[in-house]
């Protein structure tokens, strides 16, 4: 239901992955919510849009740039759709990556229609040179094209129509002061509770003609890791097996058993978190271990464990990163059933992490 754009992640061909590849986007396009009230979710963004968009339209005014910060998945992309909808103006899509050059941002300006949204997805991925001409172009809708080069150089002044732009980013501690500043509404995008989820869930089964009882969404919201774009992912492959293996209904027990198939356990943990969990567990006895040490114990690249599987691991109190290196927290050791190591069997002073 709230989705965002694909990235080239190493994660992405993972079932809980929050990013999206082609399929991902071509059902997301369905499913998106048309306006503010059927977004699911984060209330306080919200209620704090909705007064930005109703003030700005009263004056007769473009709205403010928006800038949306948060994980992927969480429903950027389509309050953009949403902003341009209720605004009724077209929007333009471009990323961060795709506008290495300040001629090419300045192209995208000057073909803007008055009041039209430019949504700039992984807008903390763009050029140097592109994000100093952003700056007049947010604030005094400006912007100077140099042609020529060496002394004969000459800038231009080209006037913008005025128009609204809706940055995103997941990592908005990279955007530099003076590009946060010019932005007037900032809003940050926060995790699901499963309640929200479980409406998430709901919904997108009605249009996607699925029939779920309340406790089945309840089990897949339980594993979408907070993230609306995983509980979309798992309701279609959960659909799939009720067609196959049922009678097409999802239930508590058909979703568990379907899940099961694709190594999601009931935390939302697959094969590649556990992977993690069990070599720190078992083979260094909770750590402390390196990085890199532990990559080579699971068989995958150091970027893989730390950028896909330690973000979710961390954040659900499973590991924690310490100067010394990872250590599994004794929520790890109940979730996979095993005993912590006490100090004299572990050799290691283990056992002082968890009182033993």
């Amino acid at each position: 239901m709230n989705w965002d754009e694909t990235t080239d992640d190493p994660a992405a061909e993972r079932l809980v992955a929050a990013s999206a590849d082609g399929e991902d986007q071509a059902v997301e396009a369905a499913l998106r919510p048309k306006d503010l009230d059927e977004f699911i979710g984060q209330e306080k963004v919200r209620e704090q849009l909705d007064l930005v968009l109703r003030a700005a339209r009263a004056r007769g005014a473009t709205a403010d740039h928006v800038l949306l910060s948060g994980a992927p998945g969480l429903g950027k992309t389509t309050l953009s759709m949403i902003i341009a909808a209720e605004m009724e103006a077209p929007i333009r899509i471009t990323s961060g990556p795709a506008i290495q050059h300040a001629g090419d941002l300045a192209a995208i300006l000057s073909s803007l229609q008055e009041g039209e949204v430019l949504f700039l997805d992984e807008i903390h991925r763009m050029s140097r040179p592109a994000e100093e001409m952003l700056y007049m172009a947010m604030e005094d809708f400006r912007v100077d094209v140099i042609v020529g080069k060496g002394p004969g150089a000459t800038a231009i002044p080209l006037e913008l129509p005025p128009f609204t732009l809706v940055g995103a980013t997941t990592r908005a501690g990279l955007l530099p002061p003076p590009l946060r500043d010019r932005f007037g509404f900032t809003a940050h995008m926060e995790f699901y509770e499963p309640a929200e989820l479980r409406r998430v869930i709901h919904r997108s089964a009605g249009l996607l003609d699925v029939e779920i009882d309340p406790d089945g969404a309840a089990e897949i919201a339980g594993r979408s890791r907070g993230t609306p774009r995983i509980a979309n992912r798992l309701l279609r492959r959960v659909r799939d097996y009720a067609q196959v293996k049922a009678d097409g209904v999802i239930t508590r027990d058909i979703a568990a058993a379907a899940l099961a198939v694709y190594e999601v356990d009931a935390r939302g943990l697959d094969r590649l978190d556990r992977a993690v969990l069990q070599a720190l567990l078992k083979l260094f006895g909770g750590g402390p271990v390196g990085l890199s040490t532990l990559a080579v114990a699971v068989g995958e690249e150091r970027e893989t464990v730390e950028e896909v599987a330690e973000p979710f691991l961390v954040r659900e109190g499973l590991l924690a990163r310490t100067p010394r290196g990872r250590i599994g927290t004794p929520a790890a050791w109940a979730h996979l059933g095993l005993t912590p190591p006490t100090r004299a069997a572990s050799g290691n002073g283990q056992g002082d992490l968890f009182g033993a």
